[in-house]
């Protein structure tokens, strides 16, 4: 018998959660959490083999307490049960320790393939997140190819941008007028194929 703690502050979705644990022969809930931090104090008491974990926790985060459950809990497996499904999110849990991440609209089937798929070493993730972190990729390797592109100057100058310096305090860095500066930034959005400081500043950022 496997067994799974659940981590949710919203009392209808953790009572499902545990329902749906329950239905299943392979696993028992033994115990439910409202907060990270009871989390904490509680599942080393129950040694969980799984942890279905909500990530917007009050106060400590889900992916916080992750981290830090695989500190006390270092074979202790955990799922990300989540309303989100932005990248970074997802990468940020996945970071974390976490081996699967779920959206609470899946269906009770894929809770518990997506359990059964985790304790058996896999890395579960319903088909939306999957596309989502195959589109990460891509989106992440078509940046690092177009920041491959900048020449060495061009780089210096974005990097002088990164520290928040003005047009003027880049010139006087570099020792050249400050037509090459706006020359060299004009290049920098052409490659980057942004339109701002900013939106160059993310770019060269979403690649460290």
């Amino acid at each position: 018998m496997i067994k799974v703690a659940i981590v949710e502050d919203n009392k209808t979705t953790r009572e499902g959660l545990e329902t749906i644990v329950n239905l299943s022969p392979d696993f028992r809930c033994v115990c439910t959490c409202a907060t990270a931090e009871e989390a904490l104090r509680v599942l080393p008491k129950h040694q969980p083999d799984l942890v279905l974990m909500d990530i917007q926790l009050p106060n400590m985060s889900g992916v916080e307490c992750v981290a830090k459950l695989k500190e006390l809990l270092p074979s202790t497996q955990a799922i990300m049960v989540t309303v989100y499904e932005d990248p970074d999110r997802i990468f940020r849990a996945l970071r974390a320790g976490a081996s699967g991440y779920l959206l609470k609209r899946s269906s009770p089937e894929e809770v518990l393939n997506a359990m059964r798929e985790v304790m058996q070493g896999g890395g579960a993730m319903s088909g939306e997140i999957a596309r989502k972190v195959i589109g990460y990729f891509r989106e992440q390797a078509a940046t690092m190819a177009a920041v491959n592109q900048l020449t060495a100057r061009e780089r210096e100058v974005l990097e002088l941008v990164v520290q928040g310096m003005s047009n003027k305090e880049i010139a006087d860095r570099l020792n050249v007028t400050l037509a090459a500066v706006r020359w060299h930034l004009k290049h920098i959005y052409q490659k980057l194929h942004v339109h701002s400081r900013t939106e160059a500043v993310l770019k060269l950022r979403s690649t460290q």
